[in-house]
């Protein structure tokens, strides 16, 4: 009689093993994770114990500190991201929803990059495909070997014969490895094929890039063990029906999480967005509209300029609407109420639209003040200037709060011609202004801005 294959539960978000199926995993406590997955036939492992080792313990002030050795890529988006350029030997993770531009971000640097070995390993796409994508992007390379295969063990051994410089693999998802009985795609494949790789990668000190797939929650797909793996994860994003795409740092061993970089999607693939702001901004040559403002926010640590729009009306129905593009809806509420309680104007039965052009997500509550000054505009009907930006935080009290970096977005306003910046009281102290061409109007209170814009 044919001995019973044994199987194992294991978590999807973290890998937590477990004999029999739960509800709730007991390791994360994430609910309906546990996937059944089949466990390796044979002995159990030797242990990996080895008393001859070379590696003896030592005191950190007797560790002499090197410098990393970079590659620099032909993105200076992309360097900014990493810190500085792909280190030798790191593992790097770039997840993003399908059709992102995850592989043509890649694909464009990578063919880019000259006098090194590169091996490109394809499990989703074939080879005609990864030639007809590189033809669409009009760049050609000699030193760039590509191959569809989805065996781990036949990639570890096409890295052995071509001993490449650079290494890609496109997906982790859809890697396998012949000593796991599991399917690709499961916790214990991409947990043995992720190990493995970052073992290649340490040793050889070749830098592999890993692009992955991620789940509707929006995080990357698989155990949550594969990101504390690689040394960098980065996060490609964006909306699909609009041109931009930003690529943020989630976890960085050598350089900042804060930055960020921008990308424009055209014909020829991924275009660098070197100056945001001017393409975030209306360019229109007609006269000035009531219902727009110019907000400096942030993202991570780089400033830019960016434009809110707000179109208040009486309410045509008996319930009045509130719709939110690009902005919290719960926050904008809030504010609605600040000007309700606070100011006295009375917008309880209008419908009030907002809109953050360009199709970004902004976060920053910094970009508080513009938002309301576009809501006022909008409905008293009446423009505000165009060379006038602003920036603040709005408390429930009226008051309009300090707010972070502020030298940093009132040059990146006098860079692109404002004349003025509303900002917070006593925010900059400390921050020579004697230089600046821009004139800058502090103000403490929700009606002070709304003085200083329409008195």
């Amino acid at each position: 009689m044919a001995k019973q294959q044994k199987t194992a539960w294991f978590c999807s978000n973290c890998g937590t093993e477990s004999p029999k199926w739960t509800g709730r995993c007991p390791g994360c406590g994430e609910w309906n994770t546990m996937v059944e997955e089949k466990l390796p036939s044979g002995s159990s492992k030797k242990s990996t114990f080895d008393r001859t080792h070379a590696n003896e313990p030592r005191p950190i002030s007797q560790v002499e500190t090197v410098s990393e050795s970079r590659i620099h890529m032909p993105s200076e988006e992309l360097n900014r991201v990493l810190g500085g350029g792909l280190v030798a030997g790191s593992i790097v993770l770039i997840g993003g929803e399908p059709g992102i531009g995850k592989s043509t971000l890649v694909l464009q640097n990578i063919l880019s990059i000259r006098g090194k070995r590169i091996l490109y390993v394809s499990g989703e796409e074939s080879t005609s495909q990864l030639k007809m994508r590189a033809d669409r992007i009009g760049r050609l390379s000699d030193n760039c070997y590509i191959v569809c295969d989805t065996s781990l063990e036949n990639i570890l051994g096409h890295a052995e014969s071509l001993n490449p410089e650079i290494m890609v693999v496109d997906s982790i998802q859809t890697i396998a490895s012949d000593t796991i009985e599991s399917s690709a795609g499961s916790v214990s494949q991409v947990r043995e094929c992720a190990a493995q790789l970052l073992r290649y990668a340490k040793s050889t000190g070749t830098p592999v890039i890993l692009i992955g797939h991620i789940n509707k929650e929006g995080s990357i797909a698989g155990p949550k063990v594969l990101e504390h793996i690689v040394d960098a994860v980065l996060q490609f994003e964006g909306d699909r029906h609009y041109m931009y795409r930003i690529l943020r740092s989630i976890k960085n061993r050598f350089g900042s999480t804060s930055e960020l970089g921008i990308y424009e999607m055209v014909q020829r693939g991924l275009r660098e967005v070197t100056n945001p702001s001017e393409l975030l901004l209306s360019q229109s040559g007609e006269g000035v509209l009531s219902g727009t403002a110019i907000g400096v926010t942030l993202e991570g640590i780089r400033p830019f300029l960016i434009e809110t729009q707000a179109l208040v009306s009486t309410a045509a129905y008996g319930t009045p609407q509130r719709s939110v593009t690009g902005f919290d809806a719960k926050r904008m509420n809030m504010l609605l109420a600040v000007l309700e309680k606070r100011v006295g104007f009375k917008l309880a039965q209008k419908d009030v639209f907002l809109n953050i052009a360009g199709g970004l997500k902004v976060n920053d509550p910094a970009l508080d003040l513009s938002v309301i000054c576009a809501i006022l505009s909008s409905n008293v009907d009446m423009p505000i200037p165009r060379d006038v930006c602003m920036s603040g935080e709005i408390g429930l009290t009226g008051e309009i709060r300090p707010i972070t970096r502020i030298e940093q977005r009132i040059l990146e306003a006098e860079k692109l011609g404002f004349s003025n910046i509303i900002v917070p009281r006593h925010n900059i102290k400390g921050f020579d202004t004697s230089r600046l061409k821009i004139q800058i109007t502090e103000v403490a209170k929700v009606e002070e801005a709304f003085r200083a814009l329409f008195a």
